[in-house]
């Protein structure tokens, strides 16, 4: 009963009270601010930059036509012989030692270029000359993996594999103890 009501009166005069909304006199817009005089100086300054832009410099027009530009393709069978080139320049070698069976995919790696290690050459090696330092020297590293002796000897000074520390707890502890 109360929705009627209160329908009944939101509904009431509604063609007449939306004429005469329609009818009023839209309000005016806002006032401008007034244009100071610097930004009327700053666009005519644009302005004059925009014809001074199209109009013609015949100097620069004369200095564009002297220069001249030539160019070519380059040649694609250059390109394939020269990636041939590369292949052959990067000799390869054949692993050394290998992990037994398919272990984490490295079964599918079987030449590695020269100058480069595989992951289990690297600890291998580094394993060796931690074991037998006098035997393993970087120089012998570098031989048996073809690698540079300057890199071989890097590779020992600055990697240690398997170096594991444990570092014993402080003899006094402290214990809450419960009261």
């Amino acid at each position: 009963m109360g929705s009627r009501v209160t329908r009944m009166i939101r509904n009431f005069n509604l063609e007449n009270r939306a004429f005469r909304e329609i009818s009023k006199a839209k309000p005016r817009a806002a006032p401008r601010h007034p244009i100071s005089a610097s930004i009327t100086q700053e666009e005519a300054a644009a302005t004059s930059i925009a014809e001074e832009i199209q109009q013609r410099n015949d100097p620069l027009l004369s200095m564009l036509k002297d220069v001249y530009v030539k160019s070519k393709d380059p040649d694609p069978q250059g390109e394939a012989v020269n990636a041939v080139k590369v292949k052959q320049e990067t000799q390869r070698r054949l692993l050394k030692f290998s992990l037994p069976g398919d272990p984490y995919g490295f079964s599918d790696v079987t030449d590695v270029p020269k100058g480069k290690l595989s992951l289990v050459e690297a600890l291998t090696g580094l394993n060796n000359h931690k074991r037998m330092p006098k035997t393993w020297t970087p120089e012998k590293l570098a031989q048996e993996f073809s690698l540079d002796p300057k890199d071989a000897k890097a590779l020992t000074e600055f990697f240690f594999p398997f170096d594991v520390k444990i570092i014993q707890p402080k003899s006094e502890t402290k214990q809450i103890k419960d009261s």
